[in-house]
């Protein structure tokens, strides 16, 4: 029996994809619920798994190739798992078959005897990727087979007790190699993404059509870091998550937004609209480019509730599991560019937002206090925002509010 493998149904938002990957080639045997094909759109990719057990028949669309809501990309066959690629019309191809059949199921028999792990596709490629050792993941599959969800829960485990290898520990940030070849002067030509053909798209929209400035100011990070430093470990133990300087600029942000509302507006058309509540875009940097999930009513988490979102968004976004309502809504949008040492920038705005704030590197100089010279863990911060809706005098205030916020944390919960 054959069915149609269609592209997921887009949201509104997004017009089109493209084909980014198939997992499977005609003839390839899957299991129900395998990943068989990847459709990347200008936000997020989306997974399309088998429906049954069986092979793939036709490729109708190729990787590369554009396709829209809901087309038919291929022809699927139901089948008993693990039926070899189909043989070739002729005599030769049929006896060709027969062999890669006979080749290749000695070797899984081979290694259930050996006692090694025996992986679906999808389970091995996410093991290569986080260096997982296939041996050490128990396999929750057929006799045993390790699938894609039982590695996934070992690189979770191993993150939470803090055995994460240091291949899983690579920021998502780290972009991937480019093979260029051999020769005196290599070139490699290679489209662009989607994703990053859109993001390229919408920041130079945000510089040509917003009035865009940016004001700077400086925070002395000593009183977050001595209380992190302080309640950091029975804070973990209690919540199971570590306190980092994110939820402190957040919680931060979403006092500051609440006392200057046109921060936390935007602009729609020749409409100033005003959000009575604070969503927060944390900006993460993945392989596929830079995306900012939303922190959706940041004002009423605490810091845990804070952090968790960001670990949690920070792994979806390493793995491009992403999804649109996760990215899309946001009023106000944080970027860190101190993970990779930037000390000053100034960032782009995330329309239809007005304004962004960037953390920096934490650098330690020579400061004075009360009249003496001392050396002090200082920050800069940087605030752009759109002028056709926020006047100087509103961001510089804004900015100094999250400054003396952060220099006497007190100030958050006493809303002073």
């Amino acid at each position: 029996m054959s069915t149609e493998i269609k592209a997921p149904v887009f949201p509104e938002s997004v017009a089109e994809g493209t084909v980014a990957t198939w997992h499977k080639q005609p003839g390839e045997a899957c299991s129900r619920d395998e990943l068989i094909v990847d459709i990347e759109t200008d936000k997020v990719v989306l997974e399309v798994v088998a429906p049954a057990d069986g092979v793939i028949e036709e490729i109708l669309k190729g990787e590369g190739d554009t396709v829209e809501s809901g087309e038919v990309v291929g022809t699927f066959k139901e089948g008993a798992a693990g039926e070899s690629k189909p043989a070739a019309k002729d005599d030769g191809g049929k006896e060709e078959g027969k062999k890669e059949e006979a080749t290749e199921q000695p070797s899984e028999e081979t290694a259930r005897s050996s006692g090694e792990a025996i992986l679906s596709p999808a389970a091995r490629k996410l093991a290569e990727e986080n260096n997982v050792n296939p041996d050490a993941v128990k396999g929750t599959g057929k006799d045993g087979r390790v699938t894609k969800e039982d590695v996934q829960n070992h690189i979770d485990t191993a993150k939470s007790s803090g055995t994460t290898s240091a291949a899983e520990a690579k920021p998502a940030g780290d972009m991937p190699q480019v093979d260029l070849g051999s020769g005196e002067r290599p070139e490699k030509r290679v489209p662009m993404t989607r994703l990053r053909a859109s993001i390229a798209k919408r920041l130079v929209n945000a510089q040509q059509t917003a009035a865009m400035l940016t004001t700077f100011n400086e925070v002395n990070m000593g009183p977050v870091m001595e209380l992190r430093k302080q309640y950091k470990e029975s804070f973990e133990k209690r919540h199971g998550v570590k306190l980092g300087f994110m939820s402190f600029f957040t919680k931060a942000a979403t006092e500051a937004l609440k006392r200057f509302p046109a921060v936390n507006a935007s602009i729609d058309g020749n409409d100033m609209v005003y959000h009575g509540y604070q969503d927060i875009g944390i900006a993460v940097s993945s392989d596929r480019g830079l995306v900012v999930p939303v922190v959706r009513d940041a004002d009423a988490l605490g810091l845990a509730g804070i952090e968790k979102k960001i670990v949690e968004y920070g792994t979806k976004a390493k793995e491009g599991k992403l999804g649109i309502d996760e990215m899309t809504g946001g009023t106000f949008t944080i970027t860190n560019g101190g993970i990779f040492g930037s000390l000053i920038s100034t960032p782009i705005l995330n329309p239809p937002q007005t304004a962004i704030l960037g953390m920096h590197k934490i650098q330690e100089r020579p400061m004075a206090v009360n009249g003496k010279v001392e050396i002090q863990p200082m920050m800069y911060l940087a605030l752009s925002y759109d002028h056709r809706m926020i006047d100087g005098k509103e961001a510089v205030q804004f900015l100094v509010a999250i400054k003396e916020m952060l220099e006497d944390p007190a100030r958050i919960l006493l809303d002073v």
